[in-house]
């Protein structure tokens, strides 16, 4: 059985709505993570090696980074059809978009949060006004962030354009506004809702 090391209200709610979408055995172990505002502590029981959140326990396997967590159960359980096989058509996009959300996405969020110039020629990432342009120019022309399926890698963009929607920082988007209600209208999402206290 999977175990999810969870803080809830923090990124590792998105991979409750994950498992949701596999439909296979997992159960949730609550942890305690250093929050933004001081509150919380490191939790000895968190297999992160910086004791943040998500991460996985598969048998001997440890997994985290969510990224990695995504590219690991969708092909531990392909049976869920959230991610093309190895050799299948839009797999090189699938995991494109894995890897952008992870080094280019979240760093952009980061930085404008933080009010933090990008520095251009060493930084791996661009800013925001670089990153949405791009996210509406594929969600103009396709329903999911890898093309005209739902994958895993919706997990991560859906849930992270929800959570800033109304957010300043977030330009207002309609190609996103219509994800986003696409991906979190799924009935995983709300379980995945009522399960984040554990």
């Amino acid at each position: 059985m999977i175990t999810l090391y969870h803080a809830p209200k923090s990124r590792s709610t998105r991979m409750i709505f994950l498992l949701e979408e596999l439909g296979v055995p997992y159960e949730i172990k609550i942890v305690s993570i250093r929050r933004a505002d001081g509150s919380g502590a490191v939790d000895a029981g968190n297999p992160h090696p910086h004791a943040k959140v998500p991460a996985i326990r598969n048998g001997n396997e440890t997994v985290f980074e969510s990224s990695a967590i995504v590219a690991y159960l969708t092909d531990t359980f392909p049976q869920a059809g959230l991610a093309p096989k190895p050799g299948e058509a839009g797999r090189g996009q699938y995991l494109t978009m894995l890897a952008y959300y992870g080094d280019v996405v979240e760093p952009s969020f980061v930085s404008k949060f933080l009010k933090m110039e990008v520095p251009r020629g060493t930084a791996g990432w661009v800013a925001v006004e670089e990153v949405m342009p791009y996210i509406d120019k594929l969600l103009t022309a396709q329903p999911y962030i890898a093309g005209e399926t739902f994958t895993g890698a919706d997990i991560l963009y859906a849930t992270t354009f929800g959570m800033f929607a109304q957010n300043p920082m977030m330009p207002k988007l309609a190609s996103v506004d219509a994800y986003v209600k696409r991906c979190l209208d799924r009935p995983a999402y709300a379980r995945a809702m009522s399960k984040d206290s554990g």
